[in-house]
């Protein structure tokens, strides 16, 4: 965690239970949603939002534990208050359930805040997980993993994504699971609906393909540079680092001289094939208008982002090799909706092949859209599960 990023997380902190008990959200019937950073937000939202119009009498907190998220969804309009998840004690647990008397809570993914799954449960409050997903090498798997492993117990009910968390969760006793599928893909569908348009980057585009490279870290960057250098096609090329601070964005700009930063192109409009997008929150409207996607972090050992976000738009994806946790990246590799490259000339090898063949252009691209379609309904089956053991109280 950076500097800034780390200050973000101790001043958002600070004098919590007081702005939480100015709210007096125990007064209402109450939904509390917690998402460790904006990833995990977007995976949870078509819940929330399902929540929301189902039940539009009851209010809903949502918490965050990183700045990552919450810098960025602190103004979400779909919650009543959002805000940081206090430290992981005993008495900033019971503090917190005091001032927020939920009827049901949920917590997305992962994060397994001993404390607070703790309180909850001996409270007898309705605690589910979404999207859940499991790996052998997890502390829940380990010998000296108890005390984790009776976390697990204390959730009311464990929605995951693949059958291979569920086979897991039985191994070590967890028997209240099931498989609903990723959120995610519900999430990511919903952008199709979203008629979002970005006219700045329109202009820029000005009608030709467009190699879209999002989230991207330095060791991308590097390659898409050195690609960029090789590559002959009439393509404009757009790229949205994952980290914007200043120092990241210059060194961007250094490897691409002749780019255009997006905060630039608002006070004065300038000619270029390369854009830089130094702010966050665009990324899954830029991929509307890729011809083709590369989605970055596959080359180092972090591994990729959402590789869902260009596919449901049917854009052809690259990514790099570090992608085998990400059960979603391994199927649309398999299915021959993405491609895997480890440096700029299999990049080139992608980039010409598909640009200048209609009928493989046109294959990846209707693997890659149908797969998202073939995946979604993860939402509905968890609200079906909260409506069938009536959780929420109406008004």
């Amino acid at each position: 965690m950076g500097k800034i990023k780390a200050k973000r997380w101790l001043n958002g902190r600070k004098h919590w239970a007081e702005q939480l008990a100015a709210q007096q959200l125990q007064q209402s019937p109450l939904v509390w949603v917690h998402a460790a950073s904006l990833g995990e937000f977007e995976q949870g939202r078509p819940v929330l939002e399902a929540i929301r119009h189902q039940y539009p009498d009851h209010k809903i907190l949502l918490t965050f534990f990183s700045p990552s998220g919450y810098e960025v969804r602190k103004n979400y309009p779909g919650a009543d208050y959002i805000c940081y998840l206090p430290l992981d004690t005993r008495q900033n647990a019971a503090k917190f359930l005091d001032l927020t008397n939920p009827q049901l809570v949920i917590f997305i993914k992962y994060e397994f805040w001993l404390h607070f799954l703790s309180e909850i449960h001996q409270r007898n409050i309705p605690n589910l997980l979404i999207s859940g997903i499991f790996r052998e090498k997890q502390v829940f798997f380990k010998g000296y993993g108890g005390q984790f492993r009776k976390a697990l117990q204390q959730f009311t009910h464990l929605f995951v994504q693949n059958k291979s968390s569920l086979d897991l969760l039985h191994q070590i006793g967890i028997q209240q699971a099931s498989v609903s599928g990723d959120t995610r893909f519900d999430r990511v569908s919903a952008l199709l609906q979203e008629n979002n348009q970005l006219p700045l980057v329109e202009k820029f585009i000005a009608g030709k393909q467009v190699m879209m490279a999002g989230s991207t870290w330095p060791e991308d960057e590097k390659m898409l540079a050195a690609w960029w250098k090789q590559q002959g096609q009439p393509l404009k090329l757009i790229i949205a680092p994952h980290e914007i601070h200043e120092q990241h964005i210059q060194s961007v700009m250094t490897l691409f001289p002749d780019a255009v930063r997006y905060s630039s192109l608002k006070g004065q409009w300038q000619e270029a094939d390369v854009l830089i997008v130094d702010n966050i929150g665009m990324l899954t409207t830029l991929y509307r208008y890729a011809t083709l996607a590369y989605v970055g972090g596959g080359l180092a050992k972090g591994g990729i982002h959402n590789i869902l976000e260009p596919a449901v738009y049917s854009k052809p994806v690259a990514i790099g090799p570090v992608y085998e946790k990400y059960f979603e990246a391994v199927e649309m590799v398999e299915a021959g909706g993405a491609t895997v490259i480890s440096n700029e000339q299999e990049l080139l090898q992608f980039t010409e092949h598909l640009l200048t063949n209609q009928e493989a252009y046109e294959k990846q691209a209707t693997i890659a859209g149908g797969y998202v379609a073939a995946n979604t309904g993860a939402t509905g089956k968890i609200l079906a599960y909260i409506q069938e053991k009536r959780f929420l109280r109406t008004v």
